[in-house]
């Protein structure tokens, strides 16, 4: 075999693949590759320049490259020589992601946290260690793809309510029984926000469990930015808190909370915590920084709040109609290719959103996806809403099957 001393071992074609797969792909995705996207992913857009306008991220709260996040990364990576890396399950309380657990648990009013590798994984976890197999678990329809994963791995079985409708859960549970129910605090496709107060009270008639995911609401909503159900006072109510550390905390990694007499139950029980290899330190102490920024940002959430409020409300009178009420703004337009050409009109007058299309939308709701943060300037947001009235003439949101969706629900 040859073998470049510079580049490794030379390439050969690999085996050939069995008929079941190469009909699946043939099935499920080459007519879209070659017909419907022309051999052109509908992820590759432009290089956005140096004075784009960037609503493709979920630092809502513009903490990336703060100095204080840095400098805690930098002096962890000089100094950190003994650390080993291993599956998080055998680190001991005196190791820094220990203490960024226990500061994650207080920053939400509960007890304690599992910290994974995401968002996905600490729903994946927290699903397989509190819902039982064969038992019913509710999820909203439009709940984040990781909590329905979550239902797979723990064997339950999953019983969908109608999108942040309380009375067709309240309806659920008396037909099925009592179980754990799943709800995003802000939906992450459409900015909408959970009615949790209503959402708390059905899950108390029933005796029934509640989880939610505060992964778009850590840190840009509550007090210090603890979340929904903290700026609800409903901390004492919700039994499990997840959420992804990728959004406010900008950082690569999730948790969620649980009863502190419960922790050796779950690290001997969650397979994505078993299985999965621990933070690197300088990871758990950049992670640490930006909590504690987070928890004094009240300037940055309000610019954030009043932001929101001021582009939702301009697209809104232009002619967009935007579900939800939060940071996220969905434009959805319908087909994926329809998403494809508005996101590339729009990164060529310099502003640039993030296309979904599904698995990560229903069929004929894709969209580009807008997300706002604190760290916008007044020239940004001005040329955010001139490029998007521009956009109006072309693509006519009025004309966009969620208009016709909500002008029906408001006729």
């Amino acid at each position: 075999m040859d073998i470049d001393l510079c580049s490794g071992l030379k390439a050969h074609p690999s085996p050939a693949l069995t008929e079941a797969l190469q009909q699946r792909i043939a099935r499920d995705f080459e007519p879209r590759w070659t017909q419907d996207w022309a051999g052109r992913s509908l992820l590759e857009g432009s290089a956005p320049g140096p004075n784009a306008v960037r609503l493709d991220g979920n630092d809502y709260l513009a903490v990336t490259g703060h100095p204080d996040i840095v400098a805690a990364q930098v002096s962890a990576l000089l100094q950190d020589r003994q650390s080993v890396v291993q599956s998080g399950v055998f680190l001991r309380d005196e190791h820094p992601a220990r203490a960024l657990e226990r500061q994650l648990a207080a920053w939400t009013g509960k007890e304690d946290a599992l910290l994974c590798q995401s968002g996905y994984a600490a729903n994946l976890g927290a699903l397989q260690c509190f819902a039982a197999a064969g038992s019913p678990v509710y999820v909203d329809v439009m709940a984040h793809p990781s909590l329905w994963q979550g239902i797979r791995a723990a064997g339950a079985t999953a019983h969908p309510f109608r999108h942040n409708d309380p009375n067709h859960l309240d309806r659920l549970i008396g037909q099925y029984g009592a179980g754990l129910v799943l709800v995003d605090a802000v939906y992450s496709t459409t900015g909408a926000l959970c009615p949790l107060e209503a959402m708390v009270q059905v899950v108390e008639r029933h005796d029934c469990m509640l989880l939610v995911d505060e992964s778009h609401s850590l840190g840009t909503h509550g007090p210090a930015g603890a979340g929904l159900c903290a700026a609800l006072g409903l901390t004492h109510r919700v039994h499990f808190i997840t959420a992804s550390l990728a959004k406010a905390v900008a950082g690569r990694a999730g948790f969620f909370t649980l009863p502190a007499y419960l922790r050796q139950y779950v690290i001997t029980t969650s397979f994505s915590t078993i299985f999965s290899s621990c933070l690197l330190v300088h990871e758990v102490v950049g992670l640490q920084a930006t909590v504690t920024l987070l928890q004094q940002a009240d300037r940055a959430r309000e610019r954030l709040h009043d932001v929101t409020r001021r582009i939702r409300s301009a697209l809104g009178c232009i002619g967009y109609w935007l579900q939800g009420s939060e940071q996220i703004l969905a434009l959805e337009i319908g087909s994926e290719i329809a998403a494809r050409d508005l996101r590339d009109a729009m990164e060529a007058r310099g502003v640039f959103g993030s296309i979904f299309f599904p698995p990560a939308t229903s069929r004929n709701r894709s969209m580009v996806r807008l997300t706002l943060n604190s760290g916008l300037t007044e020239s940004e947001l001005d040329h955010l809403v001139t490029v998007m009235a521009e956009m109006v003439r072309r693509f006519k949101p009025d004309d966009w099957p969620v208009a016709r969706r909500m002008r029906k629900s408001v006729a």
